[in-house]
C-alpha cells in the first residue's frame, strides 16, 4: 500500500501537553477505526507549529476524508516515492 506524508499546520503544536497529544491521538484512532482497514497511521512528528504524519493508504482522498472526519487539517499530502538513508550511499 502507498505511504504518504501529511503536513498539518497547527499553531503551537510543539507546546501541546501529553494530555492534549493523547486526545488528538485518540480522536484520530477513533476515526480510523470507523473507516476500516484501508488506512493506517504509522507515526507522527511534532514540531513547533506543524505535525508531520506518516500513513499507509490506497490514495490521498481517503487521507483527506480522515482529516475531515477528525476535524484536523491536512495542509499537504505527498506520496512517498522512495526511502533513503545512509545505507543508500553504499
Amino acid at each position: 500500500m502507498p505511504k504518504f506524508i501529511i503536513e498539518r499546520e497547527i499553531k503551537g503544536a510543539g507546546s501541546l501537553s501529553k494530555d492534549d497529544l493523547r486526545g488528538v491521538s485518540q480522536k484520530s484512532c477513533g476515526v480510523l477505526k470507523e473507516m476500516g482497514t484501508q488506512i493506517q497511521w504509522i507515526e507522527s512528528y511534532v514540531t513547533d507549529d506543524k505535525i508531520y504524519c506518516v500513513y499507509l493508504a490506497p490514495d490521498a482522498e481517503i487521507i483527506r476524508e480522515h482529516a475531515r472526519k477528525g476535524g484536523f487539517p491536512a495542509n499537504s499530502i505527498a506520496e512517498v516515492k522512495a526511502v533513503i538513508d545512509p545505507t543508500t550511499a553504499e
